[in-house]
């Protein structure tokens, strides 16, 4: 094991030229110090020192606030498109970052300058004036701003607008109330490098507009003048603005305490819930018709299930998200290639925007958003229902928790939340787009019992989508499998588990012990891998087509047994021990005894009563 002691040494080059760097950057700061005190101070024109601070802080003030109102959004803009028109627009608004100052005033003198057109429709004031300051100011500080929001808006997970407009917000809310809160850190950040680079900045400001002073077009003219023994008194309103900046740019505002809410994953319920009301006495019942493509990916799903407790089963790939996102109005439509009909009850869900639909969608995290406490979650719906806000925070042991944000609370506390949100709004359909996939057993196991059981309470249709057969079978009653975006098998639970459509569904669905094969004159099955099953006779014709099932427990060890076999592998699952027996191509899963061991050839008889026998 490698000592303690030995750890820094490793690090010890890159040290050296971190302070290196460090030292550099700070020693211009040192080398000022001992300038006050040999400054001429008695020869300072303060007048004029002052009305150039306050002509740079507050043209850098009015040109931030102009950057602000557009450069924010166009951020934004360009964070969330990928067209090759705004890929162009963003190189081209970043390029004063690579321009040397005096040649972007040379170019604002050919957009504003007094001969320009623009410039003689104003008369000429856009030069030599405050409005030329701020415009010279604009043009180069912009882009901090612009990168900084672009930046920040790329870095905030999509999923959170998804779950605002389910909420029912429209884009400029989602924006205002979402978007902009979270990415605000970083913004903030780029707020206060454009707000300095426009109150230093020189070239383009002494090219645009010499007069009235800037702070730094006047500190070059006195240094012209004097000399060095004159800018120390000048110096000093500038580094006090910026210490204050910098310290405001990475300034963080104290949150709550870190450490979680206590309660961790117990889905604490009271007494049953009222179940929600829908149209009539009769349950909603939920039916899709689906096409979207994506590049090569095509999905086509159609189904009208019975039940309200439903489940989407796939690898990944298969289309499982995409499926729920279009349920939720969330995919791009428009094209010839896409058709969302979407029907929940008698209404058209798929005629309707994402946020006049009402639905409750849940993404892995729950989509809680990081900036608001658990009683703003709940607040925030359009169509929040406030006493059934309460109902549901005291429902589901939520109550001492509205203070807190999403990162001081568990997962389980968080999946409560979330559901506590989508019922305020009294949804009609809820959506969990693989709610359990990131947790370990145990809690996954305690959180998959507390929605199964608020399933019971609450009359909506809620769909899980899961890779995890088991966890669909508990908390669904109708199951679609989908792979490569088209549907395998849809149906009930137990019949899908009794008799799966193929292999492959059976695959999916961990179904060990099944295959396909012909049935022989006979009644015996020829599996067509060296095993000749024998089933209690089977209902089907000679030379018929069939999927067959051995039950694991119908599979013996036998001295003189029908079947010579040999053990392929040994596994322990939940707590139980299993063996896998080839016998030709064909693999059986059945219970291991303490003496089975690996490699070892074995005599096996398959009792009859235990093979199953339906049509693909």
């Amino acid at each position: 094991m490698r000592s303690p002691a030995a750890r820094p040494s490793a690090a010890r080059p890159l040290a050296w030229l971190a302070a290196l760097l460090a030292l550099y950057l700070c020693a211009p700061f040192l080398a000022s110090i001992p300038q006050i005190g040999q400054a001429d101070w008695a020869n300072v024109d303060w007048r004029q020192t002052w009305s150039a601070v306050g002509v740079s802080a507050a043209s850098a003030s009015v040109s931030t606030l102009l950057v602000l109102l557009g450069g924010v959004p166009l951020g934004y803009f360009l964070a969330r498109s990928n067209s090759r028109r705004m890929a162009v627009l963003g190189f081209v608004v970043q390029l004063p970052l690579a321009l040397p100052p005096l040649t972007s005033g040379v170019l604002l003198l050919f957009l504003i300058g007094p001969y320009s057109a623009i410039g003689s429709l104003f008369g000429g004031t856009l030069t030599d004036s405050f409005a030329g300051i701020v415009l010279a100011e604009s043009f180069v500080s912009a882009p901090f701003l612009i990168v900084a929001a672009r930046s920040a808006f790329a870095a905030v997970d999509r999923v959170y607008e998804d779950v605002a407009a389910t909420l029912g917000h429209r884009g400029g809310s989602r924006f205002l109330r979402v978007m902009l809160p979270i990415a605000w850190p970083a913004i903030r950040a780029g707020l206060a490098l454009a707000w300095l680079r426009a109150f230093g900045e020189f070239g383009a400001t002494v090219m645009v507009a010499y007069h009235p002073y800037s702070l730094p077009v006047y500190t070059y003219v006195m240094f012209g003048s004097q000399g060095l023994p004159a800018m120390m008194p000048l110096l000093l309103p500038t580094l006090a603005i910026a210490i204050l900046c910098a310290a405001l740019s990475i300034y963080r505002r104290r949150g709550r305490a870190e450490s979680p809410a206590r309660d961790e994953d117990a889905g604490a319920q009271t007494d049953s819930a009222p179940a929600i009301q829908t149209h009539g006495q009769e349950r909603v019942r939920l039916a899709f018709d689906l096409e979207h493509s994506i590049g090569a990916f095509q999905l086509a799903v159609r189904w009208a299930p019975h039940a309200r407790r439903l489940a989407i089963v796939g690898p990944s790939g298969s289309g499982k998200s995409m499926t729920l996102r279009l349920i939720a109005g969330l995919e791009a439509g428009g094209r010839e290639s896409s058709r969302s009909h979407v029907m929940l009850g008698d209404v058209d869900l798929g005629a309707l925007a994402p946020e006049g639909r009402r639905i409750g969608y849940m993404p892995q995290d729950y989509g809680l958003f990081p900036h608001m406490t658990v009683a703003q979650q709940l607040a925030f719906p359009v169509a929040a229902d406030a006493a059934g806000a309460r109902y549901w925070l005291d429902h589901l042991g939520l109550a001492g928790l509205t203070r807190y944000l999403p990162a001081q609370l568990s997962f389980g506390q968080r999946q409560r939340v979330a559901l506590a949100r989508a019922l305020t709004q009294r949804s009609r359909l809820l959506l969990f787009d693989e709610p359990f996939c990131a947790l370990d057993t145990p809690r996954r196991r305690l959180l998959q019992s507390s929605l199964r059981s608020l399933q019971r309470d609450i009359d909506v249709v809620t769909i899980v989508v899961t890779h995890d057969p088991d966890e669909a079978a508990l908390l669904a009653d109708e199951i679609l499998v989908l792979e490569h975006g088209r549907v395998l098998q849809a149906g009930p639970v137990h019949e899908l588990f009794r008799h799966p459509a193929s292999v492959r569904v059976a695959e999916l669905l961990g179904l060990p012990n099944i295959g396909e094969g012909v049935v022989l004159g006979n009644g015996g099955i020829d599996t067509g891998a060296g095993l000749v099953l024998r089933p209690d006779p089977c209902g089907f014709a000679a030379g018929s087509r069939v999927m067959w099932r051995v039950a694991p427990d119908g599979v013996r060890a036998a001295g003189q047994g029908a079947y010579a076999g040999r053990i392929e592998s040994l596994q322990l699952r939940r707590g139980e021990r299993r063996m896998q027996i080839r016998i030709g191509g064909i693999v059986l899963d059945t219970r291991a005894d303490e003496s089975a061991s690996d490699g070892v050839a074995v005599s096996l008889d398959i009792d009859p009563v235990s093979i199953s026998v339906w049509s693909p």
